[in-house]
């Protein structure tokens, strides 16, 4: 096993962390350009969110047939196919001329990231020790926060000055150079195990995963917060671009650097699973991200930059916890849990942005804020059932 502080362990894990860096960056690059986009092509902020959600909606569709062929040829494969997959994409789509290619260009997109995705912490799992796999996964979280900054900030500053034609070609370039690297790196599994079963094998490992409360439940929290974290902040874009405030979608952009509260949060969550309850971490970033959202009634841009703040780090400080909680309590078929955790966390993440979006359009911050406090009472619930079922069923304990 990889153990903390070892050259391989740094090989290793800034090797996953920069492909993880790679796949967000690519994963959000459009979504600060959804204002410039929505005037560009006459269509209301619902209907350019599909730009956004056809990639990570694909995404979610595509994480278990992905983990399934994982458990046959491994994991590093997978890995390696996505990205090499992405730079292809990020070319075929600078071609593209209207709003329905596009989004199925996306839609390919989303079907690309989601090998790399569905399989990183199962390697983890499988290749570190249990205390190195915990700082492990913190790094790989804040990787996705900082290529979810780069990826957003890329996008605005680019799509604004150069077109958005431009900031995906230059996305393409930026992306085939880091998935060299990675794979020159990356080192082939040592403690794989083929499992090379039938579908109905898989299957049944699915319904196995979903029928154990201490995992379905930690899903479903993943999923929720996840919804409300990555739609907050699509919202807050259409409001900054939009009167009282009329930032251009550059400045607006900037909004994403509260991400960096999020990437250290997200290391903190390895610390706080050694002394306390990881379920009582999810409830803290639960309460920090709805905070944030409701200091956002104030019409103040430093009250919106500090709410963004509390959000983020709430919201990865949850996320971190959450998704090593299924990756280490998942009995049989790590890459399948870990993959499964992440259809929730990213149809959540799709099908919120109607919700938040439609009530920005209907009702703009006060109706947002309603709906979204709605979400995170239902989160909170489904954390009181996490800890009734903790103490219902033995857990199985990490080796």
């Amino acid at each position: 096993m990889i153990e903390i502080n070892t050259s391989a362990y740094k090989k290793t894990s800034f090797a996953l962390a920069l492909g993880s860096f790679i796949v967000f960056c690519n994963l959000y690059l459009f979504q600060p350009m959804l204002p410039l986009m929505a005037t560009e092509f006459a269509v209301s902020a619902t209907q350019i969110n599909w730009v956004l959600a056809a990639t990570t909606l694909m995404l979610a569709l595509c994480l278990i047939p992905w983990a399934i062929a994982s458990e046959i040829v491994g994991r590093r494969l997978i890995m390696v196919i996505s990205l090499c997959l992405m730079p292809i994409v990020g070319i075929a789509m600078v071609f593209t001329q209207d709003l329905l290619t596009l989004t199925l260009a996306r839609a390919v997109m989303g079907i690309s990231v989601a090998g790399y995705v569905a399989v990183a912490v199962a390697y983890m799992a499988e290749e570190f020790s249990h205390t190195a796999l915990m700082l492990a996964v913190g790094s790989y979280i804040s990787a996705n926060s900082l290529g979810g900054i780069a990826g957003r900030l890329y996008g605005g500053i680019i799509g604004e000055q150069l077109g958005w034609h431009w900031a995906v070609l230059g996305m393409a370039i930026m992306s085939l150079i880091g998935a060299v690297v990675v794979i020159k790196l990356l080192p082939p599994q040592q403690h794989f195990i083929r499992h090379n079963h039938q579908l109905r094998v898989h299957g049944s490992q699915l319904c196995a995963h979903l029928k154990q409360p201490v995992l379905w439940l930690a899903m479903l929290i993943g999923g929720l917060n996840f919804a409300l974290f990555i739609n907050l902040y699509s919202v807050t874009g259409f409001r900054l671009v939009a009167a009282p405030f009329n930032l251009p979608l550059s400045w607006a952009s900037l909004i994403f650097l509260c991400y960096l509260s999020g990437t250290v949060t997200s290391r903190l969550s390895g610390r706080w699973v050694s002394k306390f309850n990881p379920i009582s971490g999810m409830i803290l970033g639960g309460v920090l991200s709805l905070v944030g959202m409701w200091l956002g009634l104030i019409e103040s841009r430093i009250a919106i930059l500090i709410s963004l703040l509390l959000l983020s780090s709430g919201a990865f400080f949850t996320h971190s916890l959450a998704y090593a909680w299924v990756s280490q309590h998942a009995k049989v078929a790590k890459a399948t849990a870990t993959a499964l955790y992440l259809v929730h966390y990213y149809v959540g993440g799709s099908l919120g942005g109607f919700l938040l979006i439609y009530c920005w359009q209907h009702g703009g911050w006060d109706t947002v804020v309603a709906g979204g406090t709605a979400l995170y009472l239902i989160m909170f619930i489904l954390c009181g059932f996490l800890i009734k079922s903790t103490k219902q069923q033995p857990v199985l304990q990490p080796n």
